[in-house]
């Protein structure tokens, strides 16, 4: 690190602070040559994360595609935007912490999947339905039926 004003090398800091609801540190440093002061910030970098389509092709991860997919999966339910936003955070940050730099869609898919299940049964319908491409009523009706069977599992545990 160098001064921008002087170039020299000699500085020391002011003031740490963490950055609220990030994880970064901001510094306020002055040169000890010429007092030049000004500020640094330090993130988190985090490699860029692909995601390996059906047809292996990969694309780069975007959140607002996740996002975007959940929302029309509870579109008109009884869940608000600060759930399903903190659903997709969860999400992704299991996505993330998984250390890798590519993930298949179907395991994203599948995560997304699980969750809508335990949230709600008609959103995971709703995502199902476009995630699995059902091509007729009857995929549909034995989707609705497996979901039957394990709710009949749940309540007898």
């Amino acid at each position: 690190m160098v001064c921008p004003s002087c170039r020299s090398e000699n500085l020391r800091v002011l003031e740490k602070r963490d950055i609220e609801g990030e994880p970064s540190i901001r510094r306020r440093r002055e040169c000890a040559d010429c007092g030049f002061r000004f500020t640094t910030y330090e993130r988190l970098e985090t490699p860029t994360l692909a995601v390996v389509k059906k047809d292996g092709r990969k694309e780069v991860y975007i959140r607002e595609k996740l996002s975007d997919g959940i929302y029309r999966a509870f579109e008109k339910r009884p869940t608000t935007a600060p759930e399903i936003e903190d659903l997709v955070t969860k999400i992704e940050k299991e996505i993330k912490t998984r250390g890798e730099n590519e993930i298949k869609s179907s395991e994203i898919g599948n995560l997304v999947m699980g969750k809508l299940l335990e949230i709600d049964e008609v959103a995971y319908l709703r995502f199902a339905s476009v995630y699995k491409s059902f091509k007729n009523l009857a995929s549909f009706v034995k989707e609705v039926e497996s979901l039957n069977s394990l709710n009949k599992t749940k309540e007898e545990e």
